[in-house]
C-alpha cells in the first residue's frame, strides 16, 4: 500500500492506493469514501478485492487528514471538492465507488458537481434528514414509546458518563451539514455516473434505510439490498462486524453488472 499527502491551502488530505496505477486491469480505481469513518474502517472490504486497486482516504479533519481551514463543519458539498482533487492527483480519469453513510451523500455531491469523476456509483445507506416526512418515525408517539427506557451506551461502545464534550463527528452538530443535505436529483439524473441506491437489508426500517429507499424512488430506482446492516461489509473494525464476505460478493455483483 502506498500513503500519499495531498496538500491544498485549506486541507492536507491522506489518502491510500493499495494496487498498480494505472490499474492492471484496466478498469477505473475503486475508490471507498466513508463519512465521518475514515480509510480504516474499509481494510476488511478492500482484503475481498485483491484483483482491484483500491483507493480510500480520510476526509478532512478525520483520520490522518489535517485541516488548516480553522472549520469544524463536514459540508457534503466540501468533502466532495476534496474527493475531486484526489482522483485529479490519482491521474488515471474516472473511478468506481463505494461510498457509506456520510460518504454517500458526499458522492451523491461529488457526482453532481464533477459528473465525469464516476463511472458507476454504489451509494450505501445515505442518511439525509431533507427526506423525514418520508422516512421519520412510523405511527403515533405514544406514552409506551416514551416510557421505554434508554439504550445502554456500552452496547454502541460509548461511555456511560457524559465529559461535557460535543464534538464528535457524527453525534454532535458537525454532521449536520451531512444529514441536511439535499441532494440535486436534476444534476444527478443527466451525469453520465450509474448510480446504484443500496441498502442493507437489516437496515431497511432503520432512518438510513428508509431514506436510501426514498432517494431510490426519486433517481426512479428501487433500492439494491445488500447483506447485512449499516456496516455491513465492515469486519469488526469498530466493534459491530457485519458480513463482509458476502457484502462483498454482492458489491462485485453489482460492480460487474
Amino acid at each position: 500500500m502506498k500513503t500519499n499527502t495531498l496538500k491544498t491551502p485549506e486541507v492536507d488530505i491522506v489518502y491510500d492506493v493499495e494496487g498498480p496505477l494505472p490499474t492492471a486491469d484496466g478498469r477505473p480505481p475503486l475508490f471507498m469514501i466513508g463519512q465521518p469513518m475514515d480509510a480504516s474502517g474499509f481494510g476488511t472490504l478492500a482484503s475481498y478485492f485483491p484483483d482491484r486497486t483500491v483507493v480510500t482516504y480520510d476526509p478532512r479533519g478525520l483520520g490522518r487528514s489535517t485541516r488548516k481551514d480553522g472549520r469544524v463543519d463536514n459540508a457534503p458539498t466540501v468533502q466532495a471538492t476534496d474527493v475531486h482533487a484526489v482522483i485529479e492527483a490519482l491521474g488515471v480519469g474516472p473511478v468506481e465507488m463505494f461510498a457509506s453513510s456520510g460518504g454517500a451523500v458526499t458522492a451523491l455531491a461529488l457526482v453532481a458537481a464533477y459528473p465525469n469523476d464516476v463511472t458507476t456509483l454504489v451509494a450505501h445507506g445515505a442518511g439525509m434528514a431533507a427526506f423525514i416526512a418520508m422516512t421519520s418515525w412510523r405511527g403515533e408517539f405514544t406514552d409506551e414509546y416514551f416510557a421505554q427506557p434508554a439504550p445502554d451506551p456500552a452496547r454502541f461502545g460509548m461511555p456511560a458518563e457524559d465529559d461535557g464534550s460535543r464534538g464528535d463527528p457524527l453525534l454532535s452538530d458537525r454532521s449536520s451539514a451531512v444529514t441536511s443535505y439535499r441532494p440535486d436529483i436534476v444534476k444527478l439524473t443527466a451525469a453520465p455516473t450509474r448510480i446504484v441506491i443500496a441498502v442493507g437489508e437489516e437496515s431497511l426500517g432503520t432512518f438510513t434505510g428508509r431514506t436510501a429507499v426514498a432517494i431510490a424512488e426519486l433517481l426512479g430506482q428501487q433500492a439494491t439490498v445488500f447483506p447485512s446492516h449499516h456496516g455491513g461489509f465492515m469486519g469488526g473494525e469498530f466493534g459491530y462486524a457485519g458480513q463482509p464476505e458476502a457484502f462483498a460478493r454482492r458489491l462485485r455483483e453489482v460492480l460487474d453488472t
